[in-house]
């Protein structure tokens, strides 16, 4: 059988040693080392760098358990439903576990997923107890659902926590998590391509080995550059007052009349807008009332947070731009770009060109020098 032909392969076997050392290797690194060595001034969140760390241990025992019952239980039912029982419970969860953890609006709990699981573990005890696989094309079935409502979720989620962050950050660079969703989408989609054909394709069993150790990377470079947003997280199963209901429920009268005063003030003529990283709450601190009702103040003008900062800082950039033309200095446009507020300047270019229509190399070429 191609199963057991494939561990006479030399290189195969090195390269399944390789993953489950390099497993668990990072999940030492990410559970042990406090800070970042792709990104060091990023604090990434404790609860996403624990999560990544027990999916990364998971995929390690995982390895172990089914190189274990290849090599001395293959083709024994009974051993097979114990090691497909024991990646339900340890590799699903972690998945979800580190997903949830990159929300980081508030914190969603774990026990639903779980309870998702329940009739797959079932169904894998009762083959166990039967010491047949008959079930086996059930569970199957059953967890390629299970990932397909996963994805569906997260990709709804990923939207609702995009516009969260619009509505609470004007510097959304490392904060937005949707090319780290598209990542573990791919590799769930290819891991349930690769137990469909498992132990049918050798190709296939390169392959997987191969991605398990691109996934490392991805994984480690996700957690080191996905930025903690430090007191924002709402209890498990509570509400932000920041939501969109809460824009649509909100009543013009609810809104204190000096905002709007306030923000002209502290903001505008105070320029906070130039502080890198500035946040909904600490305007709203800033200014001397609560993020709830900044916000609905924002979703009154039809604006998000992240419009109102942004419309400052590009009026503050062509400001500037136009002072150092008329003094004839000499300046850079990412130069200009730090001093309005931006970090980044790739940040500061897609702004620029969504608020203009312009790329600003166009846009300083239109202006008369």
């Amino acid at each position: 059988m191609e199963s057991q032909a494939i561990l006479q392969d030399i290189f195969f076997v090195i390269l399944y040693g390789g993953v489950i050392m390099l497993n668990m290797v990072a999940a030492v690194y990410l559970l042990l080392r406090r800070g970042n060595a792709i990104a060091p001034d990023v604090t990434s969140p404790v609860r996403l760098r624990r999560w990544a760390a027990v999916f990364l241990i998971a995929c390690a025992i995982s390895h172990v358990s089914w190189l274990v019952y290849t090599y001395k239980y293959y083709p024994a039912a009974t051993p097979y439903m114990i090691v497909c029982g024991l990646d339900l419970l340890l590799v699903f969860p972690s998945i979800v576990g580190i997903l949830l953890s990159m929300f980081q609006d508030r914190r969603r709990p774990l026990w639903p997923f779980w309870a998702m699981l329940v009739p797959a573990v079932v169904l894998v005890i009762i083959n166990v107890f039967l010491g047949s696989t008959s079930l086996s094309v059930a569970i199957s079935a059953y967890v390629v659902l299970l990932c397909a409502l996963l994805i569906v979720f997260v990709f709804i989620a990923v939207r609702r926590y995009g516009l969260w962050l619009r509505d609470n950050y004007a510097d959304l660079e490392r904060k937005e998590i949707w090319q780290s969703v598209l990542i573990l989408a791919l590799f769930m989609l290819f891991f349930v391509v690769y137990s469909v054909t498992t132990g049918k394709s050798r190709i296939m069993a390169y392959l997987f080995q191969i991605y398990s150790v691109i996934l490392v990377g991805l994984l480690i470079w996700r957690v080191e550059t996905l930025q903690e947003l430090s007191g924002t997280a709402l209890p498990d199963g509570a509400e932000s007052s920041d939501d969109e209901d809460d824009k649509v429920n909100a009543t013009p009268q609810a809104i204190p009349a000096n905002i709007g005063p306030l923000l002209k003030k502290q903001c505008e003529d105070g320029q906070l807008y130039l502080e890198h990283d500035l946040s909904l709450a600490q305007l709203a601190q800033a200014i001397g009332t609560n993020r709830y009702y900044l916000s609905q103040y924002f979703a009154q003008q039809g604006l998000t947070y992240n419009t109102y900062i942004n419309n400052l800082r590009i009026r503050h950039f062509t400001s500037l731009y136009h002072k150092a033309v008329e003094e004839g200095r000499s300046f850079t446009a990412k130069q200009l770009a730090f001093e309005s507020g931006y970090y980044s300047y790739s940040t500061f270019s897609a702004v620029f060109k969504q608020h203009t229509g312009k790329t600003v190399t166009a846009w300083m070429k239109g202006i008369p020098q």
